[in-house]
């Protein structure tokens, strides 16, 4: 799914210079439009630059295309062996059809710096880490809220599906935290390409555990006790509980929404701390081979 010519995205802001002399930082306005700027400009040179599927017929083939078929394999098999209704798969689909962006964006985003030779300038950037990473993860997010939204609407379009019009700001808030809860797992599933030189091995279980533990396409009630321990702490799990609830018309839970938002934080913290972990160790090995 890689294939443009990579760039260091985020190697230097020409908007914003270092403070002449090394002095104290700019107040906090100004820091504060740095790290935006960052966060945007920087997550979209680093999205153009690592992925055709920015391509219209590579984006629709592999990011729409892929999770509606799926969505209606799923469905129709789910009719023939009669272990729920059509709305059960509908929307656990529509919610997980974003993990495909999310889970491989994510990872890519850092992986394929190190493939193509350019993570060494992100690294010896200057710039503040935390909106250098999450800058690349954001465009993942709305990839994954875009792919949700369309297999939502093709599904109601195609399979008669009836969702209540009060219900559908609380279950673009549903989606719009599962996109962004899958998008912090693939910035730490891709964390590890700072470290292991074959991530994606990692990625394709990922997204496998996903469609299998999240409850989108098989009861969680039907699962062993261990595997709905582990769901309980996967996001989409929680987004897809409360988006089944939402398409009846029984309103938003705020527990499912809450349990999903958390479980979000959880994997930006995990990212954070491997990314840390990992550059400092990555300096310190290149320290001692100059030495």
């Amino acid at each position: 799914m890689s294939g443009l010519t990579p760039v260091p995205a985020a190697a230097a802001d020409p908007e914003f210079p270092p403070v002449p002399g090394g002095t104290a930082p700019r107040g906090l306005v100004e820091r504060t439009v740095s790290a935006l700027r960052l966060v945007v400009v920087g997550g979209a040179l680093s999205y153009r630059a690592l992925f055709n599927w920015t391509t219209p017929p590579m984006f629709i083939g592999t990011l729409l295309v892929g999770p509606l078929l799926q969505l209606l394999f799923f469905v129709f098999l789910g009719r023939q062996l009669q272990v729920a209704d059509d709305r059960f798969y509908l929307l656990g689909n529509a919610v997980v059809s974003a993990s495909t962006a999310c889970v491989y964006g994510g990872t890519m985003a850092i992986a394929n710096e190190r493939r193509y030779g350019t993570l060494g300038a992100v690294l010896l950037s200057p710039r503040n880490r935390a909106p250098l990473w999450f800058g690349r993860a954001l465009p993942y997010v709305l990839n994954g809220l875009v792919i949700s939204v369309f297999t939502l609407s093709v599904a109601c379009l195609l399979l008669r599906l009836r969702i209540p019009v009060g219900a559908l700001p609380g279950l673009g808030a549903v989606l719009l935290a599962a996109a962004a809860g899958c998008s912090a797992l693939g910035l730490a599933l891709g964390a590890l390409g700072l470290r292991f030189r074959d991530v994606f091995l990692i990625s394709n279980v990922a997204s496998s555990v996903l469609l299998l533990l999240t409850g989108a396409n098989v009861p969680r009630g039907e699962l062993p006790g261990w595997m709905r321990a582990v769901g309980d702490v996967l996001p989409m799990t929680h987004a897809a509980d409360a988006a089944r609830e939402l398409s009846t018309g029984a309103g938003l839970d705020g527990r499912d929404l809450a349990a999903e938002l958390a479980t979000g934080a959880g994997y930006v913290v995990v990212a954070v701390l491997l990314l840390a972990v990992f550059e400092r160790g990555s300096r310190r090995r290149a320290t001692l081979d100059v030495m």
